[in-house]
């Protein structure tokens, strides 16, 4: 709880510059203390309202910051946002250098409250909120200052971000790439895409969706279909466009001892290599496959992610002086001590979880014939897929798991030539964390599902299995945390007959992959111990992030991991500390008071309903590993993208102190 001096907030008013009783005294907001060390925060402004914490915050200079970005945020496409912000702006620029205005607080009032009464997009619908809350309830305080003459500089920031962001690992603009396809300019879409990561085309088709899942118009009728306008702009640059732009973000060369070693070519490897060189490194990267990708491409099957698509994106890193060292792997080939002794000056590890996990039931055994983990079942397809070596899959396939792992497995095993593939997972279809299109392809494809079902036990004969026990589960009632857990139920058990079975049930790194010569810690569930906010290992300039670190994730919180350990090492040998991340710092004051997520501005659109890709015909596709997925036209990108509401929101906080400079 803060205590302030005045403010509005949700329509509430605060006023103890002469203590009030009668008036709320506290403010619920958490983190609104010090923005970094030391740094007290004076004022702060959102959506919703505003607060002053000191009172001699000067509030005209405070709202001239806010309304200045909100001018500069506006698309120009609709009179009351493109001219009100400007109005505003201007109006108040004036009066903090103690300039008579061109219009009056009346008339900024009315502004204000136009803005936000008929602009056709979130940004101009909130961005004058505030304003209007301080105009109606504080109007003395804007007289009072305007009186004094020009105001104190003051300092602070404000932070432009919607709620697809804030989803977003990555944290791209996605309105604003989405504002370029609508601008017809879907090369500049791309780039702003690559500021975040080189894996475009890869993420436009595999990408779980946070954004989507966070999108406002599923209020309206169905989410902007992100991840299918981040295809279309990558498939429709060709790769020495997507090469040419992200030259156009590299800096100077730094000189050739300024080199960094990243293990693993995966999303996270990659990512990370990508920023380094950006940064003007020169990065090798070490990778016990013969190729790039990681399980990007090796365990996602063609049918999702062509290889060469993704290849193409692996060439970026090549191109931008990368140096990719395959069959490298850490503990035989390499090990650490050898990289620092070589003279890197960091090291970023990218192991990834290529190990599966078992079962845990009762005769359980992997040498079993027909007994696969889910990731060494991928692996295999991928090999049959690419020519390397044939594999047959005959009979009925039982796959156990309710990841995307287990959705490629369950996909990939019917168009490996079994008769029948099965389903199984021990909670309901709402509960399965898989991709919602994921389940629904799969459904279409022919897979049986069998929900509410556990393991008790794998059966076998002569050293191949024959089939599983299962047993049927029920839900419990709702616990304290507004969950719904599941226990079996005592005489349900049943046989299911098969002939091979694929435990896709999580993945862990590999053992020994790591030794303790290394020096780098792993936690209680084998993954790489890291300081959350630097990915720094228990071992100086070691670095580590994906899955390795964290645990099986997505491609995209991998992706984010690379960028994050990139600018971290960055710091490392530059400065020898990670500096203090500003926008990092005002993400959390959002996402700790829930700020977006309880967001509730209603933007005036019709319903229409989102554009899909075509797709193969499922008696077609479930024969071959051709990709399903179709590309758009640009038409149908421009219609999508046109169904964007531009839910900016603009959040400002004034601080003692100048904010130390963001990365980005």
């Amino acid at each position: 709880m803060t205590n302030i001096v005045y403010g509005v907030w949700d329509g509430v008013a605060y006023d103890h510059r002469h203590r009030d009783a009668s008036l709320p005294d506290e403010v619920s907001l958490k983190g609104l203390d010090v923005f970094d060390a030391g740094n007290k925060i004076r004022a702060f402004i959102g959506d919703r309202g505003f607060f002053v914490f000191d009172p001699h915050v000067s509030l005209i200079d405070a709202f001239w910051h806010y309304m200045n970005k909100a001018a500069d945020q506006s698309c120009g496409k609709c009179t009351p946002c493109r001219m009100g912000t400007v109005l505003v702006r201007d109006a108040l620029d004036a009066l903090r250098h103690g300039e008579t205005p061109a219009i009056s607080f009346d008339d900024m009032l009315a502004l204000s409250r136009q803005m936000t009464d008929t602009s056709l997009c979130g940004l101009g619908l909130t961005c004058a909120k505030s304003l209007t809350a301080a105009l109606e309830k504080f109007r003395d305080v804007f007289e009072e200052e305007a009186k004094m003459g020009p105001a104190p500089e003051q300092n602070g920031m404000v932070y432009v971000t919607a709620p697809c962001i804030e989803a977003c690992p990555s944290k791209i603009n996605v309105p604003q790439y989405i504002d370029y396809i609508r601008d017809g300019k879907p090369e500049h879409s791309l780039g702003v895409i690559l500021q975040k990561y080189p894996m475009a085309a890869t993420c436009g088709r595999v990408c779980v969706r946070f954004c989507e899942m966070a999108c406002r118009r599923n209020l309206v009728d169905e989410a902007v279909g992100i991840k299918t306008l981040k295809r279309y702009v990558a498939d429709y640059q060709t790769r020495t466009h997507a090469l040419q732009f992200s030259k156009d973000l590299i800096a100077e060369p730094l000189p050739a001892s300024m080199r960094v070693a990243v293990v693993g070519a995966g999303p996270a490897g990659v990512s990370c290599a990508y920023h380094l060189l950006l940064h003007g490194y020169h990065v090798d990267i070490f990778e016990e496959m013969p190729q790039a990708g990681g399980m990007a491409a090796i365990g996602i099957p063609s049918y999702r992610l062509p290889k060469d698509v993704l290849l193409s994106e692996m060439d970026i890193i090549t191109a931008l002086g990368g140096n990719f060292q395959f069959g490298q792997k850490l503990g035989r080939d390499f090990s650490i001590d050898g990289l620092f002794g070589k003279g890197y000056r960091a090291v970023f590890l990218g192991l990834g979880c290529q190990e599966g996990t078992q079962l845990g039931v009762k005769d359980e055994d992997p040498s079993l014939g027909g007994y696969e983990s889910g990731i060494g079942f991928l692996l295999k397809v991928h090999d049959h897929v690419a020519g390397i070596k044939k594999v047959e899959l005959k009979g009925e396939v039982v796959v156990v798991g309710g990841g995307n792992v287990a959705m490629d497995c369950i996909r990939s095993a019917i168009r490996m030539g079994a008769s029948r593939v099965h389903l199984v997972y021990r909670r309901t279809k709402t509960d399965m964390p898989a991709d919602q299109e994921e389940i629904e392809a799969a459904e279409k494809e022919g897979i049986i599902f069998h929900y509410l079902n556990n393991p008790t036990k794998v059966l076998s004969e002569n050293g191949k299995i024959v089939g599983i026990e299962l047993v049927e589960m029920r839900q419990t009632e709702v616990d304290a945390r507004g969950r719904r857990n599941v226990v079996p139920m005592p005489g349900t058990e049943h046989t299911l007959r098969c002939n091979t079975i694929i435990a896709a049930i999580g993945q862990q790194v590999r053992a020994g992959a790591l030794t303790p010569e290394d020096g780098v810690s792993l936690n209680k569930w084998r993954c790489v111990d890291v300081d959350k906010t630097t990915l720094l290992t228990s071992r100086p300039g070691v670095f580590a992030g994906g899955d390795c670190a964290s645990g099986p994730s997505t491609l995209i919180h991998a992706m984010a991991n690379g960028l994050k350990a990139a600018r971290a090492i960055d710091d490392w040998i530059r400065l020898g500390e990670v500096r203090f991340f500003p926008r990092s710092r005002m993400r959390q004051i959002l996402s700790d008071n829930r700020l977006l997520v309880e967001d509730c501005v209603e933007v005036p659109v019709r319903s229409e309903y989102r554009v899909h890709h075509p797709e193969l015909d499922p008696e077609v596709r479930r024969q071959m590993f051709e990709e399903v997925e179709q590309p758009i036209s640009a038409e149908e990108a421009y219609k999508e993208a046109k169904r964007c509401m531009r839910c900016f929101r603009l959040y400002s906080v004034i601080t003692d102190r100048p904010i130390p400079p963001s990365h980005s």
